[in-house]
């Protein structure tokens, strides 16, 4: 993405400054590989609800806060079942129930269901936008 500001001196919309290559790296969801690094590192796991912008803590409700009783990780559960194609609360309800019923077998799960989305491209962006709109609380 550039750096491309406004004439108010805000950033475009992501969908402004994303390059060609940035699409591509996106569509192929190669972008997410640099990601791999921190699993190695132990700060993220292969599966688990995907880490949000730290400006987002204070917005979370109490039930939404729950996502963060697991480490984060390069695919989820939200991201199987409509990743930036679905609503912030869609995504927050499906990240809580995968803390509520995580297991190997639903990781192995995720994780064949993941390859298969990648493949298909689906669910990359949320209509209309880049990327998926700024979450802004409940």
């Amino acid at each position: 993405m550039t750096d491309e500001r406004g004439a108010n001196g805000e950033l475009l919309p992501d969908v402004d400054r994303l390059t060609r290559l940035g699409r591509f790296l996106r569509a192929a969801s190669l972008d997410e590989l640099p990601e791999l690094f921190n699993v190695l590192k132990g700060d993220m796991s292969l599966v688990g609800p995907r880490p949000l912008l730290m400006q987002y803590l204070d917005r979370y409700s109490p039930e939404q806060m729950r996502r963060h009783e697991v480490k984060p990780g390069i695919t989820g559960w939200a991201q199987v079942n409509g990743r930036n194609a679905i609503t912030w609360e869609e995504k927050f309800k499906l990240d809580v129930w995968y803390v509520d019923n995580r297991s190997l077998w639903l990781d192995v799960k995720i994780i064949f269901i993941t390859i298969w989305k990648i493949i298909k491209r689906e669910g990359i962006s949320q209509p209309g936008q880049a990327t998926m709109e700024e979450f802004r609380g409940n």
